[in-house]
């Protein structure tokens, strides 16, 4: 690649029109998280998870999935406290090789970081999907993330359990389940000190009610658990930044 040609953007204005402009203005001026897709997810004959959507907490917005993997790496990136705005495939990359041939990229992902820089990535499904093609894709869009003090990364697949506990959590996420007034605030004194879910759930109120208050918190960070291990009703539940006991630890507790 010839970085002396520089990069180029291509996006949909907010009525559809496509522009294309240099990309280093482009990502001074553009609010990438409010675009929709510049070109459409592709539909994979066989796969058994195609193009969707996915409603942000963050945003309170729908954002455009094309894939399983694309919708776990989405979970992570809404429950990261520093992101502010999210959007699926906003933007194309366009950037001449040394041979004078024009390339493309259409990275999956964009994020909005509080602090103004973005991220833009791609979510595979295994460490070697699309090929050498995507390896070239991927240095290319990295260096044009560098001139301007962004990131690009190819997000790898998360363990089943971590990804299993996030999309349970995912389905609390609504603000709608944080619960009556009063109750969050006794959730969150409830697992103060750490405690077996069941525990501190019983200790703020009624099971029924006080459970999906305490999902909708583990989601937000209120109140925090290892989600490296399976959730279950008695494993380890501490306060907001309390970094867990360990692997095991949850089984013994009393």
């Amino acid at each position: 690649m010839d970085r002396r040609s520089g990069f180029e953007a291509v996006f949909l204005d907010p009525v559809g029109q496509s522009v294309q402009q240099r990309w280093a203005d482009a990502a001074m001026t553009v609010a990438f998280e409010e675009l929709r897709p510049v070109s459409a997810f592709p539909v994979i004959p066989g796969r058994r998870w195609g193009p969707g959507l996915w409603w942000s907490g963050t945003t309170g917005r729908h954002v455009a999935a094309g894939s399983n993997a694309m919708r776990t790496q989405l979970m992570v990136l809404d429950r990261d406290p520093d992101v502010t705005g999210l959007a699926g495939r906003p933007v194309r990359l366009l950037w001449r090789e040394e041979r004078g041939r024009v390339r493309s990229w259409v990275p999956q992902l964009f994020a909005r970081y509080r602090d103004g820089t973005g991220l833009l990535a791609d979510c595979p499904s295994h460490p070697e999907a699309g090929g050498d093609r995507a390896v070239k894709a991927a240095e290319a869009v990295s260096a044009a993330c560098e001139e301007i003090g962004w990131a690009y990364r190819r997000l790898a697949p998360l363990h089943d359990v971590l990804a299993a506990n996030l999309k349970w959590l995912a389905g609390y996420r609504h603000p709608r389940n944080a619960g009556r007034p009063g109750l969050m605030p006794a959730v969150v004194e409830a697992f103060a000190r750490p405690r077996p879910l069941i525990k501190g759930v019983e200790a703020a109120g009624d099971p029924i009610e006080v459970l999906p208050v305490v999902f909708h918190a583990l989601w937000h960070g209120r109140v925090t658990a290892d989600l490296e291990a399976p959730l279950h009703e008695r494993v380890l539940v501490g306060p907001a930044g309390w970094s867990g006991p360990g692997p095991g630890a949850a089984g013994g507790a009393r």
